[in-house]
Formats: C-alpha cells, sequence, structure tokens
C-alpha cells in the first residue's frame, strides 16, 4: 500500500506498507524495497528484517521528483522483494505518481499547484458483441480514444471496473472518480448495508494505488426508485452514509468522497455533483451558465458530472428541434420526475445537429469560465440499458459520442476542437450527405477544428479563411455560409496550426431543391463489406423515387435464407429493428458459406414488406 506523504515541485516522500501472508512458515526473512524513476534509474532502496506481519519503509526527501499529471502522466516502478537467506521467495511490482490536488472552495480545481478545468466523460464497461466481456485490447481502445479527444477525466459508471482501466488511466493521464455501485434503490437492510461497506472497502483496498484516482465516489442518484420499503428515509440513508464517508476517509485519507444528485447528503461528502440537463431533461441549454452559477455559490466543492442527450447516427436536420415557446427557457432545475416535465428528450427529434449543439454551448460555457471546476459528459459511448426497449435503436442509451462499437458521432469532434492536441478539421456532417432545400439558399456549415486559422472550400472556390476564437459559438467562429448547386457538392475544409502545418477534410454533399412528399415504400439494395459480408441498406421513398429525408419510423430487417443478420449488437448497423435516420436504415448480414443466395426483408407498419435478392 503506497502513499506520498509529501509531495512538491522541489521534494517528495514515498510510504510503503507491506503485509505478509504466513510469515511464520519462513525463517531469516527480508525485504527490499527498491524505486526506480521513470526512465528506470534507481532513486531509492532500503532493506529490512521482516519481524511482524507488516512492515512499514519510507523514502525521505526525493528530490526534483518527475511530477505526475494529465499532459505528461510520469510514473515510477516500486518493487518489493521478500528474502529467505538471500532467495527470493516473492516480488511485488507497483507504479507510483508523484502528485497532489485540491479542489477550491467555490472554485476551480488545481493539480500540482496549477489550475486545471475538469474535460471529463463517463464510461460503461461494455462493448458491442462482447457485452461486459470486453478485452485488454478493448478496454484499452476506449481510454486511448478518450485521451485523444483530449480529455483528462473519466467517471466510472457506476461501479469499480476492470484493472486495466485504471492501468490505462495511470499510463494515458486521466485523472478517476471511481464509483461504489450503489446507483438508485435507496437504503437497504443489514445484510444490503454489509454488503455496501464491504464493497467499499474491497474497492479502496485493490485500488489503493492508483494515482489516476483522486475520487471514491459513494453513489448516484442513491434514494431515488427505492427498492426497500421506507428505502428513500433521508435520515436513514444520511446515517449510513455518513459511515461509508468515515470508512473511506479511515481507509485513504489522500482522497476526496463525492455523490452525484442526492441533495439531502450533499454536506457529508467532501465534494458534490448536482443534476443539470439543461437542453435535455429540463430547460434549455442556453441557460447552463445560470446553472453552474447558482451551485458553485451553493457547494464548497461543486462538480458537474452528467449532461448531454441522445443523439441518432446519422439522423439530421436543417432546424433542430430547440422547445423554443415549448419549454420555460429558464426552467434549468431538474424535476426528478422527468416524465412529468416537458423536455428536449420527449419532444426533440434527436439528431445529431441539436446535440452537437448542445455540446458546442456547454463547452463554450465552461472554457470560458475561469472559477468552472469542469464537467464530465454522459456518456462516452452508446450503452445496453433494458429500460429504454422504445429508444431508435431498442435497449439502447444513445448519449454517447460514439456507437457501441466505438466509432466516433459528430459530438465526438466537438469535444476534440475544444480539447485535443493533435490538430485536425471535421465538416459537420459525414453523416449528411443527402439534403434537399430550397434554391439560392443558403445553408450554414460548421467546421469543428482545434487549428488556428481555417480556409473553407465549395466546388474548388474559396469561401475564405477564418480565424478560430473560442469566446464565439457556434464552432468557435468556424462557419461558413454554403449556396448549395443540384446535385454534387465537394466540401474542402484546410486547417493551418501556428506553426504552419496542414489538415484537411472532404465531403460530398447531393444536394436537391425539390422536398419528397409522403413515403410510400421502402427500397433495398446491398453492397459488399471487405470483411466478405453485405450491408443491407432500406431506403424510405415517395411516388417520385425521391428518399424521403423526414422519414424516421422504425424498420425491421430478416434474413429469410442464405445467412444471418448481426443482430442485438446495439449499433447502427447490427439491429434487426431499428428507427430510419433520414429516410435511411442499414444492417450487416453475414454469408452462411453455402454459396447459395442471401434472400432478405424489410418491412414496417406503413408499407408492404421489400424483398431483396443478393447473389453471391
Amino acid at each position: 500500500k503506497i502513499t506520498t506523504p509529501e509531495v512538491s515541485a522541489k521534494k517528495a516522500s514515498v510510504q510503503i506498507v507491506s503485509s505478509f501472508v504466513n510469515p511464520d512458515n519462513l525463517k531469516d526473512l527480508s525485504l527490499t524495497v527498491t524505486l526506480k524513476n521513470p526512465k528506470g534509474k534507481k532513486v531509492a532502496s532500503k532493506t529490512v528484517l521482516v519481524t511482524d506481519k507488516t512492515s512499514t519503509i519510507t523514502f525521505e526527501n526525493i528530490k526534483n521528483p518527475e511530477l505526475w499529471d494529465t499532459e505528461k502522466p510520469n510514473l515510477y516502478r516500486l518493487t518489493a522483494v521478500l528474502s529467505e537467506k538471500n532467495q527470493i521467495r516473492d516480488s511485488v511490482s507497483e507504479k507510483v505518481g508523484f502528485r497532489w490536488f485540491e479542489f477550491k472552495d467555490h472554485g476551480p480545481f488545481y493539480l500540482n499547484g496549477k489550475r486545471l478545468l475538469i474535460r471529463g466523460t463517463h464510461r460503461h464497461e461494455e462493448q458491442a458483441g462482447v457485452g461486459a466481456a470486453m478485452s485488454n485490447e478493448q478496454h484499452w481502445a476506449d481510454m486511448k480514444s478518450i485521451k485523444e479527444m483530449g480529455a483528462n477525466f473519466v467517471r466510472l459508471a457506476h461501479y469499480p471496473q476492470d484493472p486495466e482501466i485504471y492501468k490505462a488511466c495511470d499510463e494515458l493521464g486521466l485523472l478517476v472518480w471511481d464509483e461504489l455501485p450503489w446507483c438508485r434503490g435507496g437504503i437497504g437492510n443489514d445484510v444490503w448495508k454489509t454488503n455496501t461497506k464491504n464493497m467499499l472497502e474491497e474497492i479502496i483496498n485493490q485500488n489503493y494505488n492508483h494515482p489516476s484516482i483522486i475520487i471514491w465516489s459513494l453513489g448516484n442518484e442513491i434514494n431515488w426508485l427505492p427498492d426497500f420499503p421506507d428505502g428513500d428515509n433521508a435520515e436513514k440513508t444520511n446515517s449510513f452514509l455518513n459511515d461509508l464517508n468515515d470508512i473511506a476517509h479511515k481507509l485513504d485519507p489522500t482522497r476526496k468522497t463525492a455523490i452525484r444528485k442526492y441533495y439531502e447528503g450533499s454536506h457529508i461528502v467532501d465534494v458534490f455533483s448536482p443534476s443539470i440537463w439543461s437542453g435535455w431533461y429540463s430547460g434549455s441549454y442556453k441557460s447552463y451558465q445560470k446553472a453552474i452559477d447558482v451551485y458553485k455559490k451553493e457547494y464548497k466543492h461543486f462538480i458537474h458530472a452528467e449532461y448531454g442527450g441522445d443523439s441518432h447516427v446519422g439522423r439530421h436536420s436543417e432546424n433542430p428541434i430547440t422547445g423554443e415557446n415549448v419549454i420555460k427557457a429558464e426552467g434549468w432545475e431538474e424535476a426528478i420526475v422527468q416524465t412529468k416535465v416537458a423536455n428536449i428528450a420527449q419532444i426533440g427529434d434527436w439528431s445529431e445537429n441539436y446535440i452537437v449543439d448542445l455540446f458546442d454551448w456547454h463547452l463554450h460555457i465552461s472554457e470560458n469560465d475561469p472559477t468552472f471546476v469542469g464537467n464530465i459528459q454522459w456518456a462516452f459511448k452508446d450503452f445496453a440499458t433494458p429500460l429504454r426497449p422504445e429508444d431508435d435503436i431498442p435497449y439502447m442509451n444513445q448519449k454517447g459520442l460514439t456507437d457501441r462499437n466505438g466509432i466516433p458521432k459528430d459530438a465526438y469532434y466537438v469535444f476534440k476542437s475544444y480539447w485535443a492536441k493533435e490538430p485536425f478539421a471535421y465538416i459537420e456532417s459525414h453523416t449528411w450527405t443527402e439534403r434537399q432545400g430550397p434554391e439560392n439558399t443558403p445553408r450554414t456549415i460548421s467546421v469543428f477544428s482545434n487549428c488556428e486559422k481555417v480556409t473553407f472550400f465549395h466546388n474548388g472556390k474559396s469561401l475564405g479563411e477564418k480565424q478560430r476564437n473560442i469566446a464565439v459559438y457556434p464552432a468557435n467562429g468556424l462557419t461558413w455560409d454554403v449556396n448549395f448547386a443540384k446535385g454534387e457538392n465537394t466540401l474542402v475544409a484546410v486547417g493551418k496550426t501556428k506553426d504552419g502545418k496542414t489538415v484537411s477534410d472532404t465531403i460530398k454533399v447531393n444536394y436537391r431543391f425539390n422536398k419528397n412528399d409522403t413515403a410510400s415504400s421502402l427500397q433495398l439494395s446491398s453492397e459488399k463489406l471487405k470483411n466478405g459480408n453485405y450491408l443491407v441498406t432500406a431506403i424510405a421513398i415517395d411516388n417520385n423515387n425521391l428518399r424521403c429525408l423526414d422519414y424516421e419510423a422504425s424498420v425491421y430487417f430478416q434474413c429469410l435464407k442464405g445467412g444471418k443478420t448481426l443482430k442485438n449488437q446495439g449499433t447502427p448497423t447490427g439491429s434487426e429493428s431499428i428507427r430510419m435516420a433520414n429516410g435511411k436504415a442499414s444492417i450487416e448480414v453475414i454469408p452462411d458459406g453455402s454459396g447459395k443466395p442471401i434472400e432478405m426483408t424489410a418491412l414496417n407498419q406503413s408499407f408492404k414488406g421489400e424483398y431483396l435478392k443478393i447473389e453471391p
């Protein structure tokens, strides 16, 4: 068990408490502990005789330590070797990070004495096709993608996760909010309480040595939807929450405790997150600044965990539903019973455009507020849930910045434009390549980029260079009005960094001036994929054979012969039941290897079924 009692830029100390199992079985035991710096050079070493079941070794005055932070996650290696008469009996090795942190009262967060704006997301431990049984490679892919987006913080929701995740966070430089799995359900009986305390102790003991962890969270929405009689009794809940808080601080006095959305117990823990879902479950996203200003004053150590909304890949709108004139703009206070409050979650279009605008506004606020501690977006990937059979992809929470396979949506690039270091440019949107509108009606195109300057081209003609300005909304000022031509349009964005490096992005948009009529039937087609499977696509068309870009009803796929669908994946091409995105839906089909034709059908409530035969 490793702690760093003293850490500064000039010197540090490290204390190692070693525990021994069955030390009486061996004689003349000695313990040698060695500390090496990130380059592998020995910094300190000490050998002691083992005379008890525990042993404490302290290394003092480690000069000019290479600090662990989110930009340079420097890790020392500590090795403990147990020997009997100079013969090694056992050894363990751990990583050590020297860092200190502070939540300023009613103010920002500091890491190693410098203000750090928390730029966070949430991570659920699951993936299309494997659920929670993820490989180490898949775990690392998630965390690398989060880091490449520019995040410096991750809340592990709502349970402790695979050991590989903590290792990745240590090595990549991601601060961690580690959470006890008390998510809703209220206060339980004595058996429940014993289990809960045991879990908290196990979580802290197992993950104690990870420098990335700064918060032990004691629960989320803990009194909502109680599982036991009187389970939402605030007095009983607070009594038990106090017990948990004491356990956490006794086992680890170096880190903070936290909870989210249990207001009655906000005074018990060190850090509190109220619930602010501006522009989704309540109010307008334009009221976000008002919400955080209120909570900054109300809570001594305030952090904002969970914000965002659902988006369906490929669904776009020229005028996303914002709730204006329907939802009270100042109604940012979230109601506990969300179903009784008019909100965008209920009346919105779930378009990628709306979510892009929402996140752009939230980041516009947080990145320009010098006293804000920071926020944590919900959630990084779409994830499975038994509670949402009615969603566009059934049983999926679609609030991810990526789909359930980790493939980025448009929203991912909004975060990247504010946070990422590696230069890039992204035109909104690569999944919006079929559009319609009146002739000579300019459309505003946003480019999300972290480059200092961006030049935009339409069909080879420059529409001008613009300077990125973080104080300007939307897209940090990187927007251009494009007067689309009929047919194919080529859009190119070229970003230039301060040191003269250039990056570019190109998309082609097919634009039409005549609006589709009411959908009258489905049209099926297929294309062979590189992996040998087929992508079968259904398009809703009108009587003039135009794709109905405003059609969003569900379509149901079925493979009748010659193969099987890639179903139950919860992805845009891995669900037999899926709502259309701008009149389009697809599914991946796996041939059975018989060499016989694949026969597919697609239907919905409005039209007769359509059939497709795919010849091998």
